[in-house]
């Protein structure tokens, strides 16, 4: 019974674009592309146009995404709520505001100081703009909430990714097609990391991995892993596989955009990272009927489930968890 807008921003340099995504799904975008990731004097443009565009849509609803868009979008809609001559009667502006957590950017991201100015601010808003918290587990809801004390605990629901994962039934029937384009055969264990190649991925602790693997289980057999995403460090990481001399077990995809194919081609999905919400990679994994292992940070811990054997590593009930950075 809404109609919908969605505003976007631009996406930094090696990053992978969903727009596709909103394409395929019949919506055209409003660009806004002074709202970016990286933190500039563009924001403040940024602010006056979401505000202007509030002032000539008129939302009942203002639902916001990620913590640039979160911000900027918020403190728009602030000035969109006050300055109103209604305020002077006790009447600003109707309309809801509501945040959506994915993840957070409250560590691993940044340096200290930055980290605690971004803390201070989601507090702030959170409190004086925001009607509603959403997030998409309830390992974060505590981490957001208990840990961090962003908005109040009777401000915040969770609501778990909604994924349509159809297209991943005849899984077994696509083993083939991914491996036979990287030249891997079926003898052959293939693991696999999917996922953006940033800093928060960690994907530096992937081949630290491998490399380490290789020195210690000689005899483990034939055995290739598969990078399967792009970013800003792909040519950093390339160098250092080269270094650790694994230019012959790791392999480079680079962005996909058929993980009904690449999926059932895994033996094993891992993860490393530093950070997360809830992870889309290992919910894809598992619906594939992948074995999965990784850090356990954020919303992994609920996917993980209970510890079924715990030591050095813990074997949950659907995967392996390991500390972060280990």
């Amino acid at each position: 019974g809404y109609r919908s807008l969605l505003v976007a921003g631009s996406v930094p340099e090696g990053e992978e674009d969903m727009g596709y995504f909103a394409e395929e799904a019949g919506v055209t975008p409003l660009y806004i592309p002074e709202m970016s990731r990286e933190i500039s004097l563009k924001d403040a443009v940024t602010t006056w146009k979401l505000f202007r565009l509030l002032l000539r849509e008129k939302p009942d609803i203002v639902h916001t995404h990620t913590a640039k868009a979160g911000t900027v979008g918020r403190v728009a809609g602030f000035f969109y709520r006050w300055l109103t001559p209604g305020v002077l009667v006790g009447r600003p502006r109707a309309c809801k505001f509501v945040h959506t957590y994915h993840g957070h950017v409250f560590h691993s991201y940044y340096g200290r100081f930055r980290t605690k100015t971004f803390l201070a601010v989601e507090r702030a808003l959170a409190r004086m703009v925001t009607d509603r918290v959403v997030v998409v587990s309830e390992q974060q809801r505590e981490e957001i909430n208990q840990i961090f004390r962003v908005g109040r605990a009777d401000q915040i629901r969770v609501i778990r990714l909604g994924l349509d994962l159809s297209s991943f039934q005849a899984y077994a029937s696509r083993r083939r097609r991914f491996r036979d384009e990287l030249g891997v055969n079926d003898d052959t264990v293939l693991v696999g990391i999917v996922g953006r190649l940033t800093e928060i991925k960690n994907h530096e602790l992937f081949l630290q991995s491998v490399a380490r693997l290789k020195t210690l289980a000689a005899d483990l057999g034939p055995v290739r892993f598969v990078i399967i995403g792009d970013g800003s460090l792909r040519e950093s990481l390339e160098q250092q596989a080269r270094e650790l001399g694994l230019e012959k077990d790791v392999i480079f995809a680079g962005g996909r955009k058929d993980p009904e194919y690449f999926y059932p081609a895994l033996d094993i999905c891992a993860l490393t990272s530093r950070n997360e919400g809830t992870p889309l990679t290992l919910i894809e994994a598992m619906a594939n009927a992948r074995p999965v292992i990784s850090t356990t940070v954020g919303g992994v811990v609920d996917l993980l489930g209970n510890v079924v054997e715990d030591g050095q590593y813990q074997v949950c009930e659907r995967g392996v968890g390991v500390g972060p950075d280990d």
